[in-house]
């Protein structure tokens, strides 16, 4: 394997399709990335797979470590570019930040030690963003110092998410519903919307969806309804379970959208049977009002899926015929904490 090494992990990140062979590549590197580095032909390493690895949630080096290997990538893309930093001149700085200016955003900095900044990010100063440069430096410079712009924290927020099926316009909708504001109000909270499951990626049986989700709490799943511009979803404030019984919650919503404009919004009436966590359903909400259904070997993809109106104030859904489902997505949401991101904002990836 480790022969191959180059090849195995290109072909693991060209899609969502090999997230075992993802793993290994990445505790193979984290294990011992010198080593393992070595075996990887940088140059050959396009960007995508090259963030996809630093945003690895398995991936465990040193961001000191990160950062020497993402500018040795640079260099090894641009071969006028000399490898001895103190022979650079303006131009190799200027194509280095530009081969480089994705990547940055997704370095922990403020991770680093004043002393591994100094000696390793300090040199390479003029490839870093101008804005980016200074909050560095008044974050090491001064202990107190905290960017608290909340524009850009609200955009963070609002960007910095995973899914193939919904928007930024929807993220920030469902983030009103769930703060049960109107569309008119102002944002009341920021939330993350972690990804914790892609039917893709992770697999269309309601086994699937119980390894992964059960015991998490404060879900929003988002459904692609297939040979259709539909999509479906709810929110559950409470833990998923199997059991062959109802979660109960007065938070709960389920929703609809036609398309960006045109939305349905169906708030739970019968709090006793909010959430349904009968073990052959996937993510389902109400006695019928959303239903995914896998039975124990059947895939959420055959036409099985329904929507009524039984729990819950509306049907989302203008037809009661079972449908299929393309893709869906469940999303774990915690309110925005500074702390817990402050290298995130602090880099400036979203600016203003």
């Amino acid at each position: 394997m480790e022969q191959n090494f180059n090849l195995v992990f290109k072909t693991s990140f060209e899609n969502d399709s090999f997230p075992e062979l993802q793993k290994y590549c990445v505790k193979l590197l984290s294990k011992n990335p010198d080593k393992t580095f070595k075996l990887l032909n940088l140059s050959s390493i396009s960007e995508k797979y090259l963030i996809s690895l630093i945003r690895h949630e398995n991936f465990k080096i040193s961001v000191v470590k990160i950062w020497k290997h993402i500018i040795k990538w640079g260099i090894s893309r641009n071969s006028e570019i000399p490898s001895d930093i103190t022979k650079f001149s303006k131009e190799d700085f200027n194509v280095l930040k530009d081969t480089l200016k994705d990547c940055v955003s997704f370095i922990k900095f403020t991770n680093l030690s004043p002393k591994e900044f100094l000696d390793n990010v300090l040199p390479y100063r003029e490839v870093l963003p101008e804005e980016l440069y200074i909050d560095l430096l008044k974050y090491f410079l001064n202990n107190d110092y905290k960017p608290t712009d909340f524009k850009r924290i609200k955009r963070y927020c609002l960007n910095n998410f995973d899914s193939k099926i919904i928007t930024i316009k929807h993220i920030e909708l469902i983030s009103k519903w769930i703060d049960k504001l109107e569309i008119t109000d102002r944002m009341k909270n920021l939330y993350e919307f972690n990804l914790i499951l892609r039917g893709s990626r992770d697999g269309f049986t309601s086994e699937n969806f119980h390894e992964i989700c059960d015991n998490k709490f404060r879900t929003i799943t988002v459904i692609k309804v297939k040979d259709s511009k539909e999509i479906l979803g709810g929110y559950n404030p409470i833990e998923w379970k199997t059991e062959f019984c109802f979660g109960h919650s007065k938070d709960s919503f389920i929703f609809s959208f036609i398309n960006k404009d045109d939305y349905i919004l169906s708030r739970v009436q019968n709090e006793k049977q909010a959430i349904n966590y009968y073990s052959r359903y996937g993510p389902s909400f109400g006695n019928g009002d959303l239903v995914i259904y896998g039975g124990y070997e059947h895939s959420f993809e055959n036409y099985a899926n329904y929507c009524k109106k039984l729990s819950y104030e509306k049907q989302i859904r203008q037809s009661a015929d079972k449908f299929s489902i393309e893709d869906y997505e469940v999303f774990q949401i915690k309110k925005f904490s500074f702390n817990d991101n402050i290298h995130e904002i602090i880099s400036g990836k979203f600016k203003l």
